[in-house]
């Protein structure tokens, strides 16, 4: 017999982290890993745009990652050490950054900023860049307001979208486009 989906547990407006701890919708808490869970979505749809074969596997492992961070940020944190939640390795921001450095090795220098856009895949690229960054805000909040979050978290996340900038412009050098500069009206 299979469940249902729907519980009826929220229509008032909370709902529970992992823990049990109730708390509204409106949360900074569930604010954060909604949007790393849109982040994780949106990686989703650009893995699948994506032909390079390498990008595919380290999008698959940065979502499991984001998985992770949802799971962290969804437990009530007075709660969390006592349950089994995956953790989060300074390994998980090292591999950002290998694989940044591995796709700066063949991609242009950057004379100027970059207009988001040139394609359909590359522009999907630069909106998760922009996902992820909003997601970096929202866990800066909570630590803001003390409702603790991993530095690590925070570390990955800042990471991430430096590296959803490069893959975007990996993705154009694969294209064989041209990236659009900013010129500056002045």
């Amino acid at each position: 017999m299979s469940s249902k989906i729907y519980t009826k547990t929220g229509d008032k407006g909370t709902t529970s982290l992992i823990g049990g701890t109730k708390v509204a919708k409106s949360h900074l808490r569930i604010e954060a890993y909604g949007t790393v869970d849109e982040l994780n979505s949106y990686i989703g749809l650009c893995k699948d745009l994506l032909e390079d074969a390498g990008s595919h596997k380290i999008l698959l492992e940065i979502q499991d990652r984001l998985f992770t961070i949802g799971s962290s940020l969804a437990c009530d944190p007075i709660k969390e050490p006592r349950m089994r939640i995956p953790d989060l390795r300074e390994t998980d921001v090292e591999l950002l950054e290998l694989e940044m450095d591995r796709m700066s090795e063949v991609i242009p220098p950057m004379k100027s900023f970059v207009l988001p856009g040139g394609h359909p895949t590359i522009s999907h690229l630069h909106v998760a860049r922009c996902v992820a960054r909003r997601a970096e805000r929202c866990c800066v909040r909570l630590e803001l307001e003390s409702l603790e979050v991993d530095a690590l978290l925070l570390k990955y996340l800042n990471r991430l979208s430096d590296y959803l900038f490069v893959l975007s412009r990996f993705a154009t050098y694969q294209l064989h486009l041209q990236e659009i500069p900013w010129k500056p009206r002045v």
